[in-house]
């Protein structure tokens, strides 16, 4: 069905969904508030926009992703019940959640209070967390899509649409309307993996924290660029009360490198539950921004890097005016001719300037002032200031109708490549790959380690992170397995013992043995034998002495001699039989030492048996 060709309480979805009314629109999708007459429940359709169902394309992609998240089930995900089509509409059916979403949160109270932020997207990340484990990539994660209850906990929308709505910024006229949450490689067309979610997710943090987003521009286009080439001001620059652990979070999260960020969403919820909590974490992130041996230089507030001699500067705005009034009068010339010779044209020509050099907004007024639009718009490496035009098609200097499209190239910059990753290579094959790689060795720097000695333990930058040509990358070195002499500590205290040999880099084992010669509390032994040579960090046992093994002397008085022998000897006792004139012949009269005296183990008992006179 068509739902602009009736009234709203005339719409009904599938035979079930009786639309009650409109509650929104977006760029994809117009919604409704729903009764689903079967079970007698409320829900949301979201019914696509008549452009999009009749793409065949994006119908096979939305049937196939809305299947996929059908199968999701997690209270922090807003359910999806059903999906079909009526008519030529295509719909959705989803939970209808009561609340407000983040956006509206923020642009309403501004800054949200930091422990709330944590708790927020500590809740996101647990439906990313399902989400991702069904290999199903939001990839439209912004404070519009997660909706806050009255009940505080949040809930995730539009899983199932995200994939099949998702557009490189290449293939059509205009960005993504959501460019200020897009991760760098969603903004370079590239593939999308679960951290893509992530950096979107961090984006949305920053926000929540601070107010307002970290990246703004006049245009779509420019706030792509400045996710794939700037660095954001650190939030707590702008909202000193934000604590370092969110910072932290935050900013590792946003890592331009998706090997940089978290590796799954489960990892930054923990992250996220510490901070939550008021226990702190390691700033991961901070690493590349305050390493001295890292390529990057530092980022200012304004976004740009400092000190680094391949970037050239940005050059004034290119006035587009000169080009308005020399296309102006070329134009009454041609008026004028073809006036004149009884050929004039119905359609209005216009003949392209030179938009070689202009940012996106100086394009757009340039071509707007003369009737014509921006087409479809690319980005390539250049040495050129990101951002400027490349090239346009058609070209400077033709003829073109009035209206009609000029596709640009804008540069994006410098190239960046992946370092490589040396991890295991020896020296030499470390500086051969770093060279075939185009990059530069900067220092080496030695450790012990389990590695073998000669191979590389660890680089930075890490390998597959995105640096200029010619940077410089540092290695560190295994100098194999450290050795260390294992020192006496036989006789000594426990605890002497235990503090010399960690003092000397081992662990310490200690197992406990009776002694008849060394005093409780003392080594009796050692192994490894002092003097040999250990793997620093490896196990030394020590046998410390309990004393004397004591063992209680049962009282045998009142037996009859055999039996007495047996008892003692039984608890480890050795027996020496007196005899005594007493007319209970053999049974034992007395003994020494007395009942419950403890005694050596092994030690004599002397018992006194009577015989008849």
């Amino acid at each position: 069905m068509d739902e602009t060709e009736q009234s709203v309480e005339d719409m009904v979805f599938g035979r079930r969904y009786r639309v009650t009314e409109k509650i929104g629109s977006g760029g994809m999708a117009e919604v409704y508030k729903a009764v689903d007459e079967v079970l007698g429940r409320t829900v949301a359709i979201k019914v696509l926009h008549s452009h999009y169902s009749s793409d065949p394309a994006f119908v096979a992609r939305f049937r196939q992703e809305a299947q996929a998240a059908a199968n999701l089930s997690h209270p922090g995900i807003v359910n999806i019940y059903d999906w079909g089509q009526d008519g030529e509409a295509y719909y959705i059916v989803m939970e209808y959640v009561h609340g407000a979403d983040l956006k509206e949160l923020v642009t309403k109270k501004g800054p949200v209070d930091p422990a709330k932020v944590a708790e927020y997207a500590s809740q996101v990340c647990a439906a990313l967390s399902v989400a991702h484990g069904y290999d199903i990539i939001h990839r439209d994660i912004k404070p519009h899509n997660i909706v806050l209850t009255p009940s505080g906990s949040i809930k995730v929308m539009d899983f199932g649409i995200a994939r099949a709505g998702n557009t490189q910024m290449t293939q059509t006229g205009s960005v993504l309307g959501t460019a200020h949450y897009v991760s760098p490689e969603q903004a370079q067309g590239k593939e999308l993996t679960a951290s893509s979610d992530l950096y979107s997710l961090g984006v949305v943090l920053y926000e929540l924290a601070t107010g307002r987003v970290p990246f703004d521009a006049e245009t779509p286009v420019a706030v792509a660029l400045k996710q794939v080439n700037e660095d954001p001001i650190p939030p707590r620059q702008i909202n000193p009360s934000i604590p370092s652990g969110l910072e932290a979070i935050i900013l590792r999260a946003m890592a331009k490198s998706p090997s940089e960020r978290y590796f799954s969403a489960e990892e930054m919820r923990r992250d996220l539950s510490r901070v939550a909590a008021g226990r702190t974490i390691e700033p991961v992130i901070a690493e590349n921004m305050m390493d001295a041996t890292s390529v990057m230089p530092a980022v200012g507030a304004s976004g740009q890097r400092p000190g680094n001699p391949r970037v050239r500067p940005v050059p004034s705005r290119r006035n587009p005016w000169p080009w308005i009034a020399l296309v102006t009068v070329l134009l009454i010339i041609a008026f004028g001719t073809a006036w004149g010779l009884g050929a004039f044209q119905t359609t209005p020509m216009v003949v392209l300037p030179d938009l070689t050099g202009m940012t996106e907004q100086e394009v757009t007024d340039a071509l707007e002032e003369i009737g014509l639009t921006v087409g479809t718009v690319t980005f390539e490496y250049s040495e050129e200031p990101s951002g400027t035009v490349l090239s346009q098609d058609p070209t400077a200097g033709t003829e073109v109708e009035v209206p009609s499209e000029v596709s640009v190239v804008f540069s994006q910059g410098s190239q960046r490549f992946a370092v490589p990753n040396l991890t295991d290579l020896s020296e030499a094959e470390a500086l051969a790959e770093l060279r075939k790689a185009g990059f530069e060795l900067n220092t080496i720097q030695r450790e012990y380690s389990d590695k073998p000695e000669g191979v590389v333990i660890r680089q930075v930058p890490a390998a597959d992170t995105f640096e200029p040509q010619g940077a410089l990358v540092t290695i560190v070195v295994s100098r194999g397995i450290e050795l260390r002499e294992i020192p006496p500590v036989t006789g000594m205290s426990q605890g002497d013992a235990r503090r010399q040999l960690e003092a000397a880099g081992f662990k310490v084992k200690v197992v406990e043995e009776f002694s008849e010669t060394v005093a409780r509390g003392s080594v009796i032994g050692q192994s490894p034998d002092a003097g040999a040579s250990l793997r620093v960090g490896a196990e030394v046992t020590i046998q410390v002495s309990k004393g004397k093994d004591l063992v209680r002397v049962p009282n045998v008085i009142g037996q009859r001699e055999e039996q007495a022998i047996t008892t003692l000897r039984e608890q480890g006792f050795t027996v020496d039989v007196q005899e005594q004139v007493s007319p209970d012949d053999g049974i034992v009269l007395t003994q020494d030492p007395i009942p419950d005296f403890s005694a050596p183990r092994g030690s004599l008992v002397i018992i006194y048996v009577g015989v008849r006179p």
